[in-house]
């Protein structure tokens, strides 16, 4: 019997000993934590955005990172077979807005619970409270798992220690030392999806206000776009963020991060009307306020939060009536609703974000088995290897896909 380490119990290492034992290996999972599944408990706001109800190239389109990478395992194991996975086990799942698919009992407790019934039923050992310190080889062999106090000996280990997001959870980054001690090279690991940081005070006066139906645009300095988004956007006490931010956030943590450039975020306010339209309506609206400060005509254009922002912008003496207001002036006022302009500097920290970008070289792994391509014996799976996606349920396919392979792999399926 193959006896199989596993070395971290999220989503990809949850999966990955379940088949493992499934097919026949005698399997322990070591947990750091208290208890398996912590940061999924977290992901989509504690309801668990599973995967992706997309297919074919539509869904391979959510991958930044090294997506043709994940072909192998996502063959063997789609997100039509995990819907099925779930739904064979008593948990039932709903498609909903974009295409994003989640539990019908909406809580991410749900499919913990779901993947820790399957991994004693197929005879998983479960260690947590468990602190790993490294992996051992002979040769270029697996050899087993240092832990504390003692040594573990194995014939095949599957590293699922996850990335540096929600530190709190467990994610760390030791798994990246281990790897990176037995030879493996490191792609240096980044903030994923994750929020935005704004160089403009008047941003942070924001703080709290919800944007919904806006359309945002990314551009690097020489002025060639980025990414583009619509949706709905938060402002914070340090920036931005909200759905379409943390979706557009990985192109542009890029730019940050290798090109060491600012960037620019434009957001159109009123993406539904032209500005021809859009200049009509403010005409309007001067129109019936006409005897009104300006400051206090834009009421129902603007969240009342976001007013005295744009007056302030806009260069138009908030105390003069609205029938008062230049056709300069308006033009002004009209370029601040099509195109708001903020000032990107930063990410957040790789704390913070949802998802870790960067990790284990994926050159130096085979796509067709998840196994090391220079220790035999030796796996990996998740969010520690060098791919990630956008927000969507790309992410959590990618890690249980990717677990499916190793554990099956690990086991000589």
């Amino acid at each position: 019997m193959q006896r199989v380490i596993v070395v971290g119990g999220g989503p990809a290492g949850m999966m990955a000993a379940a088949v493992a034992a499934e097919n026949g290996a005698r399997v322990t999972l070591l947990e750091k934590k208290e208890q398996v599944g912590k940061k999924l408990k977290l992901t989509g706001k504690g309801r668990c955005n599973l995967t992706s109800a997309l297919d074919g190239d539509n869904f391979m389109s959510g991958y930044a990172g090294n997506g043709r990478f994940l072909y192998g395992a996502l063959s063997q194991f789609s997100n039509q077979d995990l819907i099925n996975f779930f739904k064979k086990r008593g948990l039932a799942t709903i498609v909903e807005r974009g295409q994003r698919v989640f539990p019908v009992s909406g809580r991410a407790e749900d499919v913990v619970q779901v993947l820790y019934r399957n991994m004693l039923e197929n005879g998983v050992e479960i260690v947590c409270r468990h602190r790993v310190q490294g992996v051992e080889i002979e040769g270029l062999r697996i050899k087993g798992i240092k832990v504390e106090g003692g040594f573990i000996t194995c014939d095949s280990a599957i590293i699922t220690t996850g990335g540096m997001s929600y530190p709190g959870t467990g994610s760390t980054g030791d798994g990246y030392n281990w790897a990176r001690a037995i030879g493996h090279h490191i792609i240096p690991p980044r903030p994923g999806l994750v929020p935005l940081v704004a160089g403009e005070e008047w941003v942070k006066k924001l703080q709290g206000l919800s944007l919904k139906n806006v359309q945002a645009s990314a551009y690097r300095i020489d002025g060639s776009r980025i990414n583009q988004d619509f949706g709905e956007m938060l402002f914070t006490h340090f920036g931005v963020s909200g759905p379409i931010i943390l979706s557009m956030s990985r192109d542009i943590g890029e730019v940050l991060y290798r090109r060491k450039e600012t960037v620019r975020l434009y957001i159109d306010l009123k993406p539904a009307l032209s500005e021809e339209k859009l200049d009509e309506r403010l005409q309007r609206d001067l129109d019936i306020y006409s005897r009104r400060q300006f400051k206090n005509s834009l009421d129902r254009l603007l969240p009342k939060k976001l007013i005295p922002i744009i007056v302030d912008l806009s260069g138009i003496d908030e105390n003069k009536e609205s029938h008062q207001v230049t056709r300069a002036e308006r033009r002004k006022l009209l370029q601040l609703l099509k195109r708001l302009e903020i000032t990107i500097t930063a990410t957040r920290p790789i704390g913070e974000a949802i998802v870790t970008a960067g990790g284990v070289d994926v050159k130096e792994i085979n796509p067709k088995t998840m196994e090391s391509r220079l220790v035999k014996g030796l796996y990996f799976a998740g969010e520690i290897l060098d791919v990630d996606g956008y927000t969507g349920g790309f992410n959590l396919q990618a890690a249980f896909s990717t677990g499916y392979l190793a554990g099956r792999s690990a086991a000589g399926g």
